[in-house]
């Protein structure tokens, strides 16, 4: 079966954008994006909230405009991947995407069940509701090291605690960390 991976990029002091909206102060350095790079190839579908989406279509197109081969490769990566959307306002969605037609939980079962590699889970909003509902298997992040004093927290509050096991890490000259934890499920 496959796993559902809620991965993001946090300031130590556990925002995913500052105050003002802004994700800026996740711009990863050459060493950090091409390890995002080999990190997708882990991946054969996203999950994504509307905004997450739209923000992630940059990559569309990145490389018919950038020339990087880091951010080409990158968007040659995102663009071979299936994307599935949930939205309650849009009406069509681009490229190898498409938008979900069942609640959460049920989508998800549905992929889980399916053939492929793990299934990443994006976007504040659709990964609260998932961690409500206890359904990531995998919670990945990379903690940048700025504190950024407010914004948008990276987990919503809910009622149980999660317990959770450290399963990888690695530590980059950035000072940024990535870890990885698995979900320990009572049996």
């Amino acid at each position: 079966m496959r796993d559902i991976v809620y991965s993001f990029q946090v300031s130590l002091d556990g925002y995913i954008e500052d105050a003002s909206g802004s994700i800026a102060f996740a711009s990863p350095d050459a060493e950090l994006h091409q390890y995002f790079n080999d990190y997708e190839t882990e991946f054969d579908t996203h999950v994504y909230g509307r905004r997450l989406y739209e923000m992630m279509q940059y990559w569309e197109t990145a490389d018919q405009t950038e020339t990087d081969p880091i951010i080409v490769g990158y968007a040659k990566t995102w663009q071979a991947l299936e994307k599935i959307v949930f939205s309650k306002t849009m009406t069509a969605v681009e490229g190898n995407a498409r938008l979900a037609t069942r609640p959460l939980a049920e989508e998800l079962a549905a992929l889980k069940q399916a053939p492929g590699k793990q299934i990443a889970l994006g976007g504040a909003t659709l990964a609260a509701e998932a961690v409500r509902l206890d359904l990531i298997d995998r919670y990945h992040v990379v903690i940048y090291p700025v504190l950024l004093g407010g914004g948008k927290r990276m987990f919503p509050l809910f009622e149980h605690p999660l317990s959770l096991q450290l399963v990888e890490q690695q530590t980059f000259a950035s000072g940024c960390i990535a870890l990885t934890y698995e979900r320990i499920r009572s049996t």
